[in-house]
C-alpha cells in the first residue's frame, strides 16, 4: 500500500489516455467531435486501469487471480433476474465482493447525475435483498463497493439551481454543484449501509493525462476504500 498514490496516478492517466484515443478514433471514422465525445462515454476500457489496480491489491492481499473477475459478471437479483457487476470476487462458492465503477465527463453533467444515483441505489437494494433471500448461500455477507470518477471542470464544480415546486429540498442541496452532489451521494451510500465503501475521485482532462487527481472527501478516498476491501478480503484467505 506504500506506493498506492503512484499506482492510482497511473490508472488516472490510463483513463484519460484511453478516452482521448477513443474520441479521436470516433471523430475520424464516425463524423465529428461531438460524436467522438459520446463514443468515449460509452467505451468500456476507460476504467480498466482502476479495475486492474483493485485486482492487483486483492492479489497482494492473498486472493487467487482466478477468483477475481474483471469482466462483467451477472449476479442474481431479487427484483430482476440478474445484474452485471464490473468487478466480482467469488472463491469456494463464496461471494466475497462486488464493485461498481462509474465515470462522468462533461459537457452535460446534469443529464447523467440522476441516472447514476438511481442505478447505484437500485443495484445495492437488489443485491442485498437477494442476499437476505439466500441467493448467495453459503456466502457470508459480501462487501459492496462503489467508485465514481468525475471530470474536474468548471461546469461540474459550479453551483446549480434547483427548482422547488411543492416542497423544499434539503438545504445541503441548495446551489450545490454536481461535484458536491456526488460527494453527498457517496457519503450517504455508506451511512445508509447500502455500500460498505464508496470512492469519489475528481480529475481534469489536461492534468489527468499526467496522473493528477483530487479527492474532495477524506472519507471517500481511494486509500480508505481499498483498505476496507482488503481487510474484508483477507478474512477469506487461509
Amino acid at each position: 500500500m506504500n506506493d498506492l498514490d503512484k499506482r492510482l496516478r497511473k490508472a488516472i492517466m490510463q483513463f484519460w489516455k484511453v478516452r482521448a484515443d477513443q474520441s479521436k478514433k470516433q471523430g475520424k471514422f464516425g463524423g465529428g467531435e461531438d460524436r467522438g465525445e459520446r463514443r468515449a462515454v460509452t467505451g468500456g476500457a476507460q476504467l480498466a486501469g482502476l479495475v486492474n489496480l483493485i485486482k492487483e491489491l486483492l492479489q497482494e492481499a492473498g486472493l487467487r487471480s482466478v477468483d477475481i473477475y474483471t469482466q462483467k459478471v451477472a449476479l442474481p437479483g431479487y427484483f430482476r433476474p440478474t445484474k452485471d457487476w464490473d468487478l466480482t470476487v467469488v472463491s469456494d462458492r463464496n461471494l466475497i465482493a462486488s464493485i461498481e465503477f462509474k465515470s462522468q465527463v462533461g459537457p452535460s453533467f446534469g443529464n447523467n447525475f440522476n441516472n447514476r444515483v438511481e442505478e447505484a441505489l437500485g443495484s445495492a437494494t437488489d443485491l442485498w435483498k437477494a442476499y437476505r433471500e439466500g441467493a448467495f448461500k453459503p456466502s457470508r455477507q459480501p462487501w459492496l463497493g462503489y467508485l465514481m470518477l468525475l471530470e474536474d471542470d468548471p461546469k461540474s464544480v459550479s453551483s446549480v439551481k434547483v427548482g422547488e415546486t411543492h416542497f423544499p429540498i434539503f438545504q445541503e442541496f441548495n446551489d450545490a454543484s454536481y461535484a458536491k452532489r456526488y460527494e453527498l451521494f457517496c457519503e450517504r451510500l455508506i451511512r445508509e449501509r447500502l455500500y460498505n465503501a464508496a470512492c469519489f475521485i475528481m480529475s481534469d482532462r489536461v492534468s489527468g493525462l499526467k496522473g493528477k487527481y483530487r479527492e474532495p472527501s477524506p472519507e471517500l478516498s481511494f486509500a480508505v476504500f481499498s483498505k476496507s476491501l482488503i481487510a474484508h478480503a483477507r478474512t477469506f484467505v487461509d
